[in-house]
């Protein structure tokens, strides 16, 4: 099947929906609010209101079974799996048809490129679960062990919730480095936005426009 723009933009469309859906999970019921007892309806409600504050702590809205069986289990593991056996399997091909000696010098090159994007997703997928693996860790250790869940550290959740955000500012660097276009669009905006120099856009402009509209290698 050919990934057309249309192709595309529809299955990031469809990828978004299935996200907010999955998101907007725990305001279908499955959440803890009914454990959050608000203990002013107990007696009288201005005595009370001072001895009993109520933490809305996200552990506290949001039950680990959802985190763990939901989310983790079915929304981030096997795709998780799925992409490292299909990565492993292109780069194995890959490698297969590098090494045949019939292979023409511009297949070569297109191969190559291939490749090097390949490479680059795959480094994009390994950095995403290295950044969201601890906190998941932390989840289901939460649920299996409610003993530890009690005495966990809370500077291991806080870091590993730090590492999970950190992901969407990594992805952008990533994308910079191993992308020609996307250096110099970032170099673009830099320039316009940030230093004002409008000169030097325009030569760069000029300079690009001799260039291919895809540029996968360094």
């Amino acid at each position: 099947i050919l990934v057309t723009g249309a192709r595309a933009r529809g299955v990031i469309a469809a990828l978004w929906v299935l996200a907010f859906g999955i998101g907007r999970t725990p305001f279908l019921g499955w959440n803890s609010r009914k454990s959050a007892i608000n203990c002013t309806e107990l007696g009288d409600g201005a005595a009370n209101v001072s001895c009993c504050l109520i933490r809305c702590l996200f552990e506290n809205v949001v039950p680990m079974s959802y985190m763990v069986y939901f989310n983790f289990f079915g929304c981030v593991l096997p795709p998780l799996l799925i992409m490292l056996v299909i990565y492993v399997k292109i780069f194995l091909v890959a490698c297969r048809q590098l090494q045949c000696t019939e292979l023409m010098d511009h297949s070569r090159t297109v191969l190559q490129r291939e490749i090097h994007a390949a490479k680059s997703l795959a480094m994009i997928v390994g950095i995403f679960a290295l950044c969201w693996l601890p906190v998941h860790a932390i989840n289901c250790a939460s649920l299996f062990q409610p003993t530890w869940a009690k005495e966990k550290p809370k500077w291991a959740m806080n870091i590993a919730i730090l590492l999970s955000h950190a992901n969407s500012a990594v992805n952008p660097i990533v994308y910079t480095y191993r992308n020609r276009d996307f250096r110099y669009t970032f170099h673009k905006i830099i320039s316009r936005y940030v230093l004002c120099r409008t000169d030097i856009l325009k030569i760069g402009e000029g300079q690009a426009g001799s260039q291919p509209t895809l540029q996968l290698g360094l």
